[in-house]
């Protein structure tokens, strides 16, 4: 087993997955968001750095190759599940969470189950970037968490009288209020929609590798 940086930055990506979730253990909101954003984020890049790094420096080993997936699969699950819980089970957020934690089960079970003919299920371009999509949507959705409450307002739970108080400017804007709201809305609507289509790209990648894996599925 080697442990150079490639494999050390893999590691602190597995271990910053679990971390993200402790954040909203031992702080409140937002410094809880702020921090997990920052957490995720970071090991987020580690993700395109570990690689990079194990390809150009010649450095690309066993050990890297059987955690980079574990890490990149526990960071989205992990976050998935704590923004699922902190935003109500929102039907926006929970349907393709849900997507995605079913592929990412299903598609390990395949990959279990075939063995040593799971090289069968490479790694594919429109993999890469469904995890690209995963991850951004994520961070714009933490980042929705730290406005929203920043702000002390829930996204779908601001009445309209308060709303047009703050585009209007009727309200004391000493911490740049209509910034910040405008902020939180633009979060929100792209972390939801980058959520959507990393479930599409999710579930297309999980249709292509159980093609792929079909003839080793039959009966003989």
């Amino acid at each position: 087993m080697t442990l150079n940086l490639p494999n050390i930055l893999t590691i602190l990506r597995l271990l910053a997955a679990p971390a993200v979730a402790v954040m909203f253990l031992y702080f409140n909101r937002p410094w809880a968001d702020w921090f997990a954003l920052i957490l995720f984020s970071g090991a987020a890049l580690t993700d395109f750095l570990d690689g990079y790094l194990a390809r150009a420096w010649g450095q690309e080993t066993k050990l890297g190759a059987m955690l980079d997936p574990i890490a990149d699969k526990a960071m989205v699950v992990i976050a998935l599940l704590v923004i699922t819980g902190f935003s109500g089970m929102n039907p926006w957020i929970l349907l393709p969470a849900t997507l995605i934690i079913f592929r990412e089960v299903f598609v390990s079970g395949l990959r279990e189950f075939l063995g040593d003919t799971a090289g069968t299920l490479k790694v594919t371009q429109m993999a890469k970037w469904k995890t690209t999509a995963q991850m951004i949507a994520i961070a714009l959705l933490f980042a929705t968490g730290a406005f929203e409450h920043y702000l002390g307002m829930q996204t779908f739970g601001m009445d309209a009288q308060t709303r047009d108080a703050i585009l209007t400017g009727n309200l004391p804007d000493e911490l740049g209020l209509v910034w910040k709201y405008w902020g939180m809305m633009l979060s929100w609507y792209a972390g939801i929609t980058g959520l959507w289509i990393a479930a599409l790209l999710t579930l297309l990648t999980g249709w292509d590798y159980f093609r792929k894996a079909l003839p080793y599925l039959k009966d003989s």
